[in-house]
């Protein structure tokens, strides 16, 4: 009888900073979300280490006391990768992969982890490439030497000067070689978006695993994959949709999140093209999620370097079934009431005044307030298919027929 393989899981450890940029508060949810990240990539978070820190160690990131805690715990647990919220250097990387002697992975180098995993099509795949290059280009010499330790090599020297040389010209080949591959699939992404039509386009937005897939399979009755994972969608899907009697076309795009990449940001512009040419933003929210006011500022920063930050936008407020607002005792005469304990009555005032009435609360999972939405997004489309085509305004009527 054949034995059932189990999958190994990662055993790892986070490290994280507190300074002036991001309080206890704001650092214990980065590393929430970088949690996450490693669950998404198939590792089990066994212990967190943060430490307060004005400015980064320029050589280790975090002082050599806490490191010496971090290597303690690593031998006695046998951990095999421990992950830093923020970006090291090349430097950073290899001193404290010296150190610590295991696999060191950044907040950068785990999100291009689960891009790879993740992406499906050779355009996501070639996408996915491209950042990793970029990425390991300057990590090249710490990464060569670490495999000639592995060897068994004399020394630290690593394998001499002219093999690393040679892998850097061998990756910045690869680099141009994958820049002129992405180039030519955007001018054939380019030609099929011309060829759509007259149709009005409009973009699903928002931070990663805010329901932006769900909230596109109930519209578009189709089955575009939606998990509970981060970044469960990374090519952008393209459906037609039909409101009432009046036909738009619906993209589905990949998730944004905090401290984004750069190489991402990069390389990933030629899927947010569908953002970029979209005539009518749904900029999806998780209300359920404590922070969720901070996500809609990431939104607005990767929207902001697209600019695409001035369209017409529709905020959609997702989730309200999962919402839970937080409670004061009534005997509680010390703690002072802030945005957390809002009902969602209360949010939807604050956000209807913010947006201009232009915002909405629903549940894509359960359904809830589908009929309002869907009357919204009609009103939002017509305006925009009417401003195009004046001449078709008698064919679709101004509201929405039950």
């Amino acid at each position: 009888m054949l034995e059932k393989k189990t999958l190994s899981v990662e055993k790892t450890v986070l490290v994280g900073i507190i300074n002036q940029q991001q309080d206890e508060d704001q650092s214990k949810e980065y590393l929430d979300e970088l949690a996450f990240l490693a669950l998404t990539a198939g590792g089990e978070v066994v212990k967190r280490f943060t430490q307060k820190i004005n400015l980064p160690n320029p050589k280790t990131f975090i002082g050599s006391g806490k490191l010496t805690e971090v290597e303690a715990f690593v031998r006695q647990e046998d951990i095999s990768t421990v992950i830093f919220d923020d970006e090291l250097s090349p430097a950073q990387q290899n001193n404290i992969e010296k150190f610590l002697r295991c696999k060191i992975l950044d907040r950068t180098g785990l999100i291009l982890d689960i891009f790879a995993q993740r992406a499906q099509t050779s355009y996501a795949r070639t996408q996915v490439e491209l950042a990793q290059y970029q990425y390991l280009l300057p990590r090249l010499k710490g990464l060569w030497t670490h495999l000639e330790r592995q060897k068994g090599g004399i020394g630290m020297r690593g394998p001499g000067e002219t093999e690393i040389e040679t892998d850097r010209r061998i990756v910045r080949d690869k680099i141009s070689l994958l820049k002129k591959k992405l180039t030519v699939i955007d001018k054939q992404m380019a030609t099929q978006r011309g060829n759509r039509g007259a149709l009005v386009r409009v973009a699903l937005v928002g931070y990663t695993n805010v329901g932006k897939s769900t909230l596109m399979n109930v519209l578009s009755k189709s089955k575009v994959f939606a998990e509970n994972k981060l970044f469960a969608t990374l090519d952008t899907t393209v459906r037609k949709v039909v409101i009432g009697n009046l036909p738009f076309l619906l993209s589905d795009t990949v998730g944004f999140i905090r401290k984004l990449p750069t190489q991402l940001v990069e390389s990933f512009k030629s899927t947010l093209d569908e953002v970029i040419e979209a005539d009518l933003l749904l900029h999806v929210v998780d209300i359920a999620h404590p922070n969720f006011e901070e996500h809609i500022a990431s939104v607005h920063q990767i929207l902001t370097e697209i600019k695409s930050q001035d369209k017409p936008t529709l905020m959609v407020f997702n989730k309200i079934d999962a919402y839970k607002a937080e409670e004061i005792e009534e005997d509680d005469l010390t703690t002072v009431r802030t945005s957390k304990h809002f009902s969602l009555a209360e949010w939807e005032a604050t956000w209807m005044a913010k947006m201009n009435g232009n915002a909405l609360f629903i549940s894509a999972l359960n359904k809830e307030n589908l009929e309002d939405f869907r009357k919204r997004a009609y009103a939002a489309i017509r305006e925009i298919h009417i401003t195009r085509f004046p001449y078709n305004h008698f064919l679709y009527p101004e509201g929405l027929e039950e």
